[in-house]
């Protein structure tokens, strides 16, 4: 069995235009002095340029270089936002506009152009980086027919889920070159969002071997998915972990749908590590039963606290939660250490 690795830590909501915030030196050394061991990183100009990434080994150097000053490692890079727009219904294209470099803005074909490039430089980053898994979304083209009504034409989702993986299957075949498995969150608003739209993706990429999963525990909580019964199903395609807390509670107005209600005042609503209800101690032993191997990367968002303060606690919750496994069964010392012949005899075969 494998010890998860950790605490790590998501840098995309704790970026800012202040120091520490506003240069990835500072956020190493802020996450540091939490007791962050690891960040992972989006691949904001901010922080990296993605494009210098995909060619440079010198830059790549660097950037990990300035992260070892302090002592940390990177766990994935993050294409979330550019993931986003490999697919993009019109109902969303402006919503979503924001999310492209400025000179591709107002087109959607060359924003979709874009943002594909986009993730496979990640990929070529990655390779240099050292690493073997990165984070994404997949976008979404039939998000909006969620719910049948009116009623679906035949084939929709099949042809939605085909487009998809079209796009993708080129993408993943870069990544595949470069030896790193795309994590897609599944994520409300993505068209994967839960186990069964996973599978229709992959059956639709034929079985990809480089499509896997960033295991989300908070997403499944607002759904009302069993996220503990999700590793059993999927931990083979598991290869990221984002620790986020999440809390359901219905009453007699609203329910998973939320009634169009802000984060604080929706049935489900995300928290800060320990302030939700979600069982980290099971996702944990689960994981580590299934000798998951990457990073537990804290992902905050809360509608409630403040963000250092959730990032403080976030690192000691997490280090609480990691099981350093055994490595001898714990009865071995009742073995009797017999042999093949006698194991036979127990069972009355003859020799």
């Amino acid at each position: 069995m494998k010890t998860i690795k950790g605490p790590a830590i998501f840098l995309a909501q704790f970026m800012g235009g202040e120091a520490p915030f506003d240069t990835l030196a500072g956020l190493a050394g802020w996450a540091k002095g939490l007791g962050y061991e690891a960040v992972q990183l989006p691949t904001d100009p901010r922080l990296i340029d993605l494009d210098k990434a995909a060619d440079s080994q010198t830059y790549c150097d660097e950037i990990t270089g300035v992260l070892a000053e302090h002592g940390l490692q990177i766990t994935e890079l993050s294409t979330h936002l550019q993931g986003q727009l490999v697919a993009v219904h019109p109902a969303y294209d402006q919503l979503f506009d924001g999310f492209a470099a400025p000179h591709v803005r107002g087109n959607a074909q060359a924003r979709q152009e874009w943002a594909v490039g986009q993730v496979k430089a990640a990929a070529k980053a990655s390779r240099r980086l050292g690493l073997s898994t990165h984070a994404s979304f997949s976008g979404a083209l039939a998000w909006p027919y969620l719910y049948p009504w009116p009623q679906r034409p035949a084939g929709l989702v099949e042809e939605a889920f085909g487009e998809l993986a079209k796009r993708w299957k080129p993408i993943l075949d870069v990544f595949d070159d470069a030896g790193v498995d795309v994590c897609y969150e599944l994520h409300p608003g993505e068209d994967l969002h839960d186990g069964v739209t996973f599978e229709r993706f992959l059956a639709a990429t034929g079985n990809h071997p480089r499509a896997n999963i960033l295991y989300d525990p908070s997403h499944f909580m607002l759904q009302q998915l069993d996220y503990l019964a999700f590793i059993d199903i999927y931990h083979e395609r598991i290869k990221a972990f984002h620790v986020k807390d999440a809390e359901f509670r219905p009453d007699g107005r609203q329910g998973v749908y939320g009634g169009y209600s802000g984060w604080v005042d929706r049935a489900g609503r995300f928290r800060s590590l320990g302030d939700g209800q979600i069982d980290f101690t099971g996702i944990f032993s689960k994981l580590a039963q299934y000798d998951y191997s990457g990073w537990a990367v804290l992902e905050w968002e809360c509608c409630l606290k403040h963000p250092e303060d959730g990032a403080r606690e976030g690192a000691e919750f997490i280090r609480r939660h990691i099981i350093r496994v055994a490595e001898r069964a714990f009865d071995d010392f009742a073995g009797s250490g017999t042999d093949r012949a006698a194991v036979r005899a127990l069972m009355g075969i003859q020799a």
